[in-house]
């Protein structure tokens, strides 16, 4: 289990999936041992995130927001470590996403001071919670969503309980998940918030593209203009509410930002008194699935555009994470089984794929050609194998993974690597 030493540092121990040592360990001492999963030195499976691609992609994406004139409050459901956070925010970020009141309190605790709550987080019961965790860090400066009158009743409690005025309100635009839905509905939210003053104050609009895309690009591509148009017009309603007021416009912004920022951007330019925060998380750590063909379709639109320069997001941004696993069994021709499942890597939006394989420490080349991940169980993977595939036990398989927020989410610990593939941090993730 996770403990302190005497210094409070970090403790851990082989109760941590990944962790090879049995005795409690500084999570200093990992750097300084040289751990290589390709070598198997970590107790496997276990998750790595490539230090140099989630610099390259931050600094990637970062370039791209100045050029458009928007900024970023990364959503940090995504991989839920403070320590991402905080080099996020050093690098010019506004503040983080969150998406509910632990992650909220996580952030806090760590010492994150501007947030976006971007969720309805129900009733009375949760807006007291929140309002606690506002009583408590009067210093955090949080702006919340809300869709409905009903949600802007529970946000009113929270900032009564927890001693706030003026606490900032986003009137959530939806469609195919939370959000209002027509312009009525966007008027009942502004006169519930103007009705709550001097407790609430209206902030802005927000709204998440991604919940109206399908397997259709171009139905997809249709579905977001007219969500967009929507947020527009919910935008003028606001402005015209708070005719004087500093405002947010915000949009979710990892698989559709090029769109999201073509349809939002000459609204704040027009405005001149408005913030274009997008809330971009998994984008920051890529992936070998969902977000390759997400990057590959904004390819096909004109790539990614930053003054003059057009680059394809394809190759520009850099899966980061890796799952390293070891084969278990060759029971039959054909068919091999690895020791990871479902328990540790996203299958939701795509299956892992094989990208190399290592015995005693070397790739073997080629290796990994036409091996498939067919199936999934909850603690085993079946790969199916050519005819001529020399896969043998205990060979480390290096994996490609799909979808970074559901396969983040099931780890307590990444480790991360530095260029040679050794272990240069150990990250802990707060998931509740």
């Amino acid at each position: 289990m996770q403990m302190s030493d005497a210094k409070g540092e970090a403790v851990l121990d082989a109760t941590f999936r990944g962790v090879p040592f049995a005795a409690p360990t500084p999570a200093s001492r990992f750097p300084q041992a040289g751990l290589r999963p390709s070598h198997g030195d970590l107790a496997l499976p276990a998750l790595t995130l490539g230090e140099a691609a989630l610099r390259a992609n931050r600094a990637l994406f970062f370039r791209y927001l100045a050029a458009h004139g928007a900024e970023v409050a990364p959503h940090a459901k995504t991989p839920m470590s403070p320590e991402i956070v905080a080099e996020l925010r050093d690098a010019g970020a506004w503040g983080a996403s969150v998406a509910n009141i632990q992650q909220a309190a996580v952030l806090m605790q760590s010492g994150e001071r501007r947030l976006l709550l971007a969720n309805q987080i129900g009733g009375g019961t949760a807006g007291r919670r929140l309002g606690a965790l506002l009583a408590a860090y009067p210093d955090v400066e949080l702006s919340a969503f809300a869709d409905s009158p009903e949600a802007v009743a529970t946000l009113a409690i929270a900032a009564e309980t927890g001693g706030r005025t003026g606490l900032p309100i986003l009137v959530e635009i939806g469609d195919g998940r939370a959000g209002a839905r027509n312009d009525a509905a966007v008027a009942a939210v502004i006169a519930a918030v103007r009705a709550a003053a001097p407790r609430l104050r209206l902030a802005g609009v927000a709204t998440y593209e991604g919940a109206v895309a399908g397997p259709d690009q171009a139905k997809t591509r249709a579905a977001i203009t007219r969500l967009m148009a929507r947020t527009a017009a919910s935008f003028a309603a606001v402005r015209a509410a708070e005719p004087d007021t500093e405002l947010i416009l915000s949009a979710g912004g990892s698989a559709f930002f090029d769109l999201v920022i073509a349809a939002l951007s000459p609204i704040v330019a027009a405005d001149g008194r408005t913030t274009l925060l997008l809330r971009s998380g998994a984008i920051f750590f890529a992936d070998h699935g969902v977000y390759a063909k997400a990057f590959a379709a904004l390819d096909e639109r004109g790539g990614l555009v930053i003054g003059a320069e057009k680059l394809k997001a394809a190759e520009a941004f850099r899966p980061a994470l890796r799952l390293w696993a070891e084969v278990l069994s060759r029971p039959e021709p054909g068919l091999a089984i690895a020791g990871f499942g479902m328990r540790d890597v996203s299958f939701d939006q795509g299956l892992p794929v094989l990208l190399s394989i290592y015995r005693d420490g070397q790739e073997l080349a080629g290796a990994a050609d036409g091996i498939v991940v067919e199936k999934l169980n909850d603690q085993h993977a079946f790969l199916r194998l050519p005819p001529e595939s020399g896969l043998e036990v205990g060979d480390v398989l290096c994996l490609g993974i799909s979808h970074p927020c559901t396969c983040l989410d099931r780890w307590r610990l990444v480790f991360g690597l530095g260029e040679d593939g050794s272990v240069t941090r150990v990250l802990r993730t707060h998931f509740g």
